[in-house]
């Protein structure tokens, strides 16, 4: 590929992350993206010979985006030390970016590009997934740690899986304004503390 067409490869991504978090994930049509990068209807086509190929190459910007807002926000913790901590700061950055970029975070998760798998999406994933792994194993060994009845038992990634399902569903059911109506919340943090300790315990005083 040359280096115009990278260029303009790039250009039309460009134009969806600013339309999906502007506009949201319903305004990314290929004539819109097109219009937006400044190129003809049918430009988009030379590069991506499918929509969902297209799509899945913006949403792997927003999985990007997820991974470097997350290290920072581990990177300012104030106790760096204290994996529990690291892993509710990991937590806090999964929820506002789905609070922040609602758009994007609809469509990082769309079925239709998770079972197409274009551009491998479905793995861009797995290095955070496994960083939440490796912070929950730690959790569990720290001196802290009151462990949740059959957490003892349950593989570190499975305990990883349930959580990131559990803050997944927190994020979804909080943007659609189930959550705050139901719990009478006006602010998330409770449900972050209550299913870290639902996972992991309680942590010992």
């Amino acid at each position: 590929m040359s280096e115009q067409d990278t260029g303009l490869r790039a250009r039309l991504i460009d134009a969806g992350v600013e339309l999906v978090n502007t506009e949201g994930a319903q305004a990314l049509s290929l004539r819109e993206i097109a219009r937006q990068a400044g190129v003809s209807h049918g430009a988009p086509r030379r590069y991506f010979p499918t929509h969902l190929e297209l799509l899945s190459a913006i949403a792997r910007r927003g999985f990007a985006e997820l991974a470097d807002r997350a290290g920072q926000t581990m990177a300012t913790t104030t106790a760096p030390g204290d994996p529990r901590e690291q892993l509710a700061a990991l937590s806090r950055a999964y929820l506002d970016f789905a609070r922040t970029r609602r758009g994007m975070f609809e469509l990082m998760f769309r079925h239709d590009l998770l079972e197409s798998n274009q551009l491998g999406l479905r793995e861009t994933s797995l290095p955070l997934f496994a960083l939440l792994a490796d912070l929950v194993t730690r959790a569990r060994r720290h001196p802290s740690a009151d462990s949740a009845p059959g957490t003892d038992q349950a593989p570190p990634a499975v305990v990883a899986a349930a959580l990131w399902a559990n803050l997944h569903g927190i994020a979804q059911l909080w943007l659609w304004g189930s959550l705050p109506l139901a719990a009478g919340l006006d602010d998330i943090e409770p449900l972050l503390q209550a299913a870290l300790d639902a996972h992991l315990g309680p942590v010992r005083r």
